[in-house]
């Protein structure tokens, strides 16, 4: 009972698809005008749009021997991988871009102005006319390395120019920016190289004000012991010589009481008669002769002279070898040499390395004009085919757009048709 429906719904469906193709061949003229149409409007885009060109330059890294005389300053260190890194970095900088931009307005005159400052303008332009290349990371090969950039720019634009305007924009920029990070370590250097001279000129100052201190208080010290040694030595002589007085008079008393007026000895005085009849002998145990053999005469001369005495200096050495030390102490020829100093630099500690350091920063002479940051594989060429718009894709692609709206609209207006003759009337 179903096959006869199924065969009858399968019929159905074979005469709406000849119907519906029918209804389009009939309106194959529409089909065609909107496809005409549609093609004609691609067309009209693709030969009236203003065409876009694409230019582009390589810069690869550059010898390591490149980079000698920047790297022999001992002081700054770039590898070629660090000053292409350097110039990757300036050619993507925004800033850069917006500065060599403003500074170059008559390379841009064919760019479309946007709003109202020319920053705007190059806001809207950079965002799709500049493409940093790179190398696929994948591939660590340093002999593969590279840097890119891409300038995607509207007929009228010199971009090769543009391209290789800003390319040797950024590398001036860069070298600049080297020497003067090199002029900033060189004075840096050379005020901590003062600064260190200064440190050990104070130092120097100090050790030799505490040595000229030391040396005076050392004479000091040795002019006051020697001084507490000369008047211990002179008391002392003072008191001898008090001492000697004392014996000196018992001893003329004695030599009065005897009767001695000259030098004589005790073996004389026992030989030698006496007035009277007394006869003294005397014994002699002791091996010094008593002080009063000595006579009158010449104890009392010895006392008159110790009593006269106005210095005892002389009867003891040591006191000259004081007065002279202390003669010596009052100049002392070091202290006075190291108060007369001259060119007193030459005394601190590796001047002569700090001073050979300072001269050989201070010779350093870098020619940035001629510093190599990188090596240019390939500059920019004007490019002489647009890459877009794409004429011929947008003709195919105008045309295959046309046909389908066109079959749409003409399956629209039939179905719209079939609806009207289908649908019942109403009195």
């Amino acid at each position: 009972m179903n096959v006869p429906y199924q065969a009858s719904n399968a019929n159905a469906e074979e005469i709406d698809l000849v119907e519906l193709f029918r209804a389009l061949w009939q309106q194959k003229l529409l089909i065609a005008e909107i496809t005409i149409g549609v093609t004609l409007a691609a067309a009209a885009y693709a030969f009236l749009a203003t065409p876009y060109f694409q230019t582009r330059t390589y810069l690869r890294p550059i010898p390591q021997s490149a980079l000698d005389q920047l790297n022999e300053t001992g002081i700054y260190k770039l590898t070629p991988e660090d000053a292409i890194n350097r110039v990757a970095g300036g050619l993507s900088s925004y800033d850069n871009r917006l500065d060599f931009f403003l500074n170059n307005q008559e390379l841009f005159q064919a760019i479309e102005k946007r709003g109202d400052s020319p920053e705007q303008t190059f806001a809207d332009f950079n965002e799709d006319a500049f493409q940093m290349l790179f190398p696929d990371p994948k591939r660590t090969d340093n002999r593969n390395a590279f840097v890119g950039l891409q300038l995607t720019y509207p007929k009228g634009m010199d971009g090769a120019a543009v391209v290789n305007s800003f390319v040797s924009y950024v590398l001036e920029l860069e070298r600049r920016e080297i020497a003067e990070d090199l002029e900033s370590l060189i004075n840096n250097r050379l005020a901590s190289l003062d600064m260190r001279i200064e440190a050990q000129r104070a130092s120097y100052a100090a050790s030799k004000e505490a040595k000229i201190a030391t040396l005076l208080e050392e004479d000091a010290l040795k002019r006051a012991e020697l001084q507490d040694e000369l008047a211990a030595l002179r008391t002392e002589l003072k008191t001898r010589r008090t001492y000697r007085i004392q014996q000196l008079n018992e001893a003329i008393s004695i030599a009065e009481s005897l009767g001695i007026r000259t030098p004589t000895s005790p073996s004389a005085m026992a030989e030698a008669p006496r007035s009277g009849t007394q006869v003294i002998r005397t014994e002699v145990t002791n091996q010094e002769t008593p002080l009063y053999f000595m006579g009158t005469e010449a104890l009392t001369a010895e006392r008159d002279a110790l009593s006269s005495r106005s210095s005892d200096d002389f009867v003891e050495p040591r006191i000259a070898e004081i007065q002279s030390e202390l003669a010596m102490l009052e100049h002392n020829r070091e202290v006075e040499i190291l108060n007369e100093r001259e060119g007193e630099d030459v005394y601190l500690l590796n001047l002569a390395e700090l001073r050979e350091e300072a001269a050989r920063l201070t010779g350093i002479k870098l020619d940035t004009e001629r510093l190599r940051l990188v090596r240019l594989d390939q500059p920019a060429l004007q490019a002489l085919k647009p890459v877009k718009p794409k004429k011929a894709m947008i003709l195919a692609l105008g045309l295959v757009l046309g046909g389908m709206l066109g079959i749409f609209v003409a399956l629209v207006r039939s179905l719209m048709s079939r609806a009207a003759v289908n649908r019942p009337a109403f009195s």
